[in-house]
């Protein structure tokens, strides 16, 4: 199954210039979503993982059925404010600022074997700040994983000293 004919590109998008890669036209479709979570399980086979990380909110989507197929544990890095317990911080540079992600104090034991999932790669800034997060709290990172990859966008020089692997790139 061709997967990137389910992706829709949004012309300018959030701004002038922007490509947008729109990964909801995917998730819309059984079949096709069936298909891209598999192959997402496929690229962490032979892998030991008690947890998988994703950052909101498609990180979510993608990261929990995946954490399912498993049989793993899935934990939400999410902005500040949005979890209720206490939380452990990260905060990271952007082009035009910072941000901040958090996950709960207590979601990652020291050691357990993590994976990172999410949608998009692009710049890398929210993966390598999800993954700084997960390690600060414990765990170890074994996996990096995308639905797509923007390679225009260089993301993976952010994180390349993982194990990272793609199902599509544009």
């Amino acid at each position: 199954m061709d997967l990137k004919r389910y992706i829709r590109t949004v012309p300018d998008f959030p701004m002038a210039g922007i490509q947008f890669r729109d990964i909801t036209t995917l998730l819309k479709d059984k079949d096709a979503y069936h298909e891209l979570i598999d192959r997402m399980v496929g690229l962490l086979e032979g892998k030991v993982i008690d947890l998988v990380i994703g950052p909101e909110a498609r990180g979510f989507v993608l990261g929990a059925a995946v954490a399912y197929a498993l049989c793993a544990g899935f934990i939400v890095a999410r902005k500040p404010g949005k979890l209720p317990a206490k939380t452990t911080r990260y905060s990271y540079g952007l082009e035009y600022g910072t941000d901040v992600l958090e996950v709960h104090e207590d979601a990652i034991k020291p050691g357990q074997k993590v994976a990172f999932v999410d949608d998009l790669l692009a710049t890398g800034g929210t993966a390598l700040a999800t993954i700084k997060l997960a390690e600060q709290s414990g765990g170890e990172i074994v996996a990096v994983r995308f639905a797509i990859e923007l390679a225009a966008m260089n993301g993976r020089e952010a994180i390349k000293s993982y194990d990272v692997k793609s199902v599509m790139e544009f």
